[in-house]
C-alpha cells in the first residue's frame, strides 16, 4: 500500500521545508518520512488522506501503534512527526485547524544514560597509546579518545573532522553538528598534545605506505582519512576498534561505546561543577531538556555518597 499522490506531495513539500528553514539532519528527514508513510498508509485503507486527518483519526493511529506492540519511545516519535506535519500544514494553510495540537501521546520514559567512572576513562586512554599494529596507528587511537573525552563530541562529528581545523595546535576546535550547526568547543592540553602527535606521523608516512597513499589521495582531507568511499574512518569501524581498547583497558566492552564516553564527558563536567546551560552548548543540544538528564545521574552518585560514606549512615535507631 502506497500514499495517495496528493500525501505524496505534501510529505515532499514537508520534508524540503524542513532540510531549509529548519535545517534538519538527514536522519531526522527519514525518520519523518518513514513515519508519515506510515500514517499516510494506514489512512489510506480506511479511504482517508493526511488532509482530512482528525484528531480521532490520531488516537486511533496510536492505539494501533500500541497494539502492534511498538515502544513507548517509538509511539512518541510517531505523534512527534505528525504534531510537525499538521503545524506545517496550517502555516501553510492547508489546513484550519491542528487536530495532533492537543494530544499528549505516550511520551517517553525516562533512562539514565549509562557512564563511566574517571577511573574507567583513565584505563581507557592508558590503553589506547598501547592498541594498534605500529606508532601511526597508535598515535591515531590516542587522538580519537583522548579527543572524544576532551570535546563530547558524537562519533560522526569525530570522524567526520577535516584536517584544516585542526592545523596551528587548536586551543577551539570548530564542530560542524547535527543540522548543519558550528559549534566551538575547547580542547585539553592531553587532547591537543595527541592530536599533534599523530598530525606529525600522519604528515610524515611514507608515499608508498597504506597511510601515505590515504593521505596523498581524496581521503587526505580528513583528520582521520580511511579507504572506502566516505574517505575517513566510518563510525562502525571507531566501534570495534573502542571494543579492542576497553579489553586491554580492563573495562567491560559492553559498556563502553562513543556515546557512553559522551556522557561520561558530560556527567564528569557536571560533577566538577559545570553548569548545565554551558554542558547544552559543548554537548550541541538544541533543548536545555536533553541535558537536564545528567542532573539524575549526579542526584542519584549524591545520594549513593550520603548513604554509603556520611558517618551517620549506618546509625539506625539510636538514641
Amino acid at each position: 500500500m502506497t500514499q495517495t499522490p496528493g500525501d505524496h506531495r505534501a510529505i515532499s513539500a514537508f520534508l524540503d521545508a524542513q532540510a531549509a528553514e529548519a535545517g534538519a539532519a538527514q536522519n531526522t528527514l527519514l525518520a519523518y518520512g518513514r513515519d508519515l508513510r506510515d500514517v499516510s498508509d494506514w489512512l489510506d485503507r480506511r479511504g482517508l488522506s493526511l488532509a482530512e486527518l482528525s484528531r480521532e483519526a490520531v488516537e486511533d493511529y496510536l492505539t494501533h501503534c500500541d497494539a502492534q506492540g511498538l515502544s513507548r519511545a517509538t509511539r512518541a516519535r510517531r505523534l512527534s512527526s505528525i504534531r510537525q506535519f499538521t503545524r506545517f500544514a496550517l502555516e501553510e494553510g492547508w489546513r484550519e485547524d491542528d487536530p495532533a495540537i492537543r494530544i499528549t501521546g505516550p511520551g517517553r520514559a525516562k533512562r539514565l544514560p549509562k557512564t563511566l567512572d574517571r577511573a574507567e576513562v583513565d584505563a581507557l586512554l592508558s590503553a589506547a597509546p598501547q592498541t594498534g599494529r605500529g606508532p601511526p596507528e597508535r598515535a591515531r587511537n590516542l587522538c580519537l579518545i583522548e579527543m572524544l573525552y576532551a570535546t563530547g563530541m558524537r562519533v560522526s562529528e569525530l570522524v567526520t573532522l577535516p584536517v584544516a581545523a585542526c592545523r596551528g595546535n587548536p586551543e577551539l576546535l570548530l564542530i560542524r553538528g547535527k543540522g548543519g550547526k558550528d559549534r566551538m568547543v575547547p580542547l585539553t592540553s592531553p587532547a591537543r598534545m595527541a592530536m599533534a602527535g599523530w598530525l606529525e606521523l600522519r604528515d610524515t608516512a611514507p608515499p608508498d605506505s597504506a597511510l601515505g597513499r590515504l593521505v596523498g589521495g581524496k581521503a587526505g582531507r580528513w583528520l582521520f582519512p580511511a579507504p572506502g568511499a566516505a574517505g575517513h574512518m566510518p563510525r562502525q569501524s571507531f566501534g570495534r576498534l573502542l571494543n579492542d581498547i576497553a579489553v586491554r583497558a580492563g573495562v567491560d566492552p559492553a559498556r563502553v561505546t562513543p556515546h557512553v564516553i559522551r556522557h561520561a564527558f558530560a556527567t564528569h563536567l557536571l560533577e566538577g561543577g559545570a553548569d548545565l546551560r554551558s554542558i547544552q552548548t559543548l554537548l550541541g543540544h538544541a533543548d536545555l531538556g536533553t541535558t537536564e538528564i545528567y542532573t539524575h545521574v549526579l542526584d542519584a552518585r549524591m545520594r549513593d555518597l550520603v548513604l554509603n560514606h556520611h558517618p551517620l549512615a549506618g546509625v539506625t535507631g539510636q538514641t
